[in-house]
This record gives structure tokens, sequence and C-alpha cells, in this order.
């Protein structure tokens, strides 16, 4: 007879739940600059964010990005930075949102983590009876051919930073000063023009939930900061 004792299995420790920041208005280049500090210093334990903001005017070229798709950027300032992809425009009344997570603990690989990004715009544009759809060959998110949502991530030591932004209710002209993502005449859309409850703060509380939904197979009580 046996007389062992049975032991149970050791479950590893479950992660921490995401921590959502909702900023506001947000210069540039400090929040780029504030993504990368906490993607180097973030350890096996610290908690995934997702930052729901907006920008001043800016426009951003990737890192390997031609010049030449920059049109005539006027007064709106340039910045090369280190994500994927070409240029795009950033401005007040665009929902900007930046999901730091760890790919390796979430299990996650990058056309996974673009996947979610962009399956969490279409979920939430159905919400509002908008018909939305990605591409493969062009990432981002398209109604009627016209571009709805920008994705561009990065990906260092396993984590992720940048992310996707969705057109609410911003000016979208200086996009015609562009090559958006590096297309010639790329139509852009926004929501205001495609429903009447286009506001940031209520896409900003939309998305996320669609983006908790599409990121995290576990059930996360986000904590919530402001």
């Amino acid at each position: 007879m046996n007389t062992r004792p049975a032991f149970a299995a050791v479950q590893p420790p479950a992660p921490p739940a995401p921590v959502v920041r909702r900023l506001g208005l947000q210069p540039y280049e400090p929040t780029w600059r504030a993504m990368q500090r906490l993607t180097d210093e973030r350890s096996d334990t610290t908690a995934d964010e997702i930052w729901l903001l907006e920008h001043p005017p800016v426009f951003t070229l990737g890192m390997n990005a031609d010049p030449a798709h920059v049109l005539e950027a006027g007064e709106i300032p340039v910045v090369r930075i280190d994500r994927g992809g070409q240029v795009t425009y950033h401005g007040p009344g665009q929902l900007v949102v930046y999901p730091l997570v760890d790919l390796r603990r979430a299990a996650l690989g990058v056309r996974d983590l673009v996947t979610a990004l962009e399956r969490a715009v279409i979920d939430y544009a159905a919400e509002l009876g908008i018909e939305a759809e990605s591409r493969r060959s062009a990432p981002g998110v398209y109604v009627a051919g016209r571009k709805l949502a920008s994705v561009g991530i990065r990906v260092r030591r396993g984590a992720s930073y940048h992310g996707i932004a969705l057109n609410v209710c911003n000016d979208l002209e200086p996009f015609r000063q562009i090559n958006p993502c590096g297309y010639a005449g790329l139509e852009m859309t926004r929501l205001a023009d495609l429903t009447p409850l286009a506001a940031v703060s209520a896409a900003a509380e939309g998305l996320l939930r669609h983006l908790l939904r599409r990121l995290y197979t576990a059930v996360h009580a986000a904590r919530s900061t402001t």
C-alpha cells in the first residue's frame, strides 16, 4: 500500500490585473519616453498597463519610414520614433491606446496583439452600428475602404508599447499633408462621420472593454487610476 502523501500541483501565481490609465491630452515625446522607460524597467511581476489618451498635433515616422511620405508638414512637428510602419498623424479628438503588455507572460505573439487591437475596434464599431474590417496586407481598421484606425507597435524585452489610434472627432485635414501609413491617396474616416455617438471619453470606455476581453483570456478586474 502506498502511504506517501499526495501533493496538489503547484499553480503559478496569477498575473497582476492590468492597470488602466486615463491620461487626457499628453505631449507626444514625453509619453513615448515614459513607455520606453516602463518597458525597460519592468520585471516578470510588473502589471501590464493600458494608457488611454490624446496628443496635440504631431506626425510620427516609424523607424524605417520614408520621410518623403510627409508631403507638407507645415507647423505640425515631425517625430521619428521606434515603432514599425510609415507615417501617421495624431491630434486632439483622436483616441490613442497604448497597451504595455508582457507578451511572453500573456502567451501572445506580435500578430496576436495587432489582431486583438484591430478586433477590439471592429467590435466597438459594431456596437455603434458600423461595419468595419481589418486587412492582413495593411494593418489597421477600415470602413468602406477608408481608414478608421491605425496600428503601430514595438516589442522590446518581450513587452509591447505604442499601439492603436482611433479617429473619433479629430480634424482629418492633416492626413492630407501625408501619405497615411505610406499609402498615397488613402482616405481616412472618423466615428463622427459615421455615428452621432462620437466622443473620445465614450470611445475610450467602449474600446477598453473589448480590448481587455481580447487581450486576456482570464477575467481581470482592472485597477483603474486617473
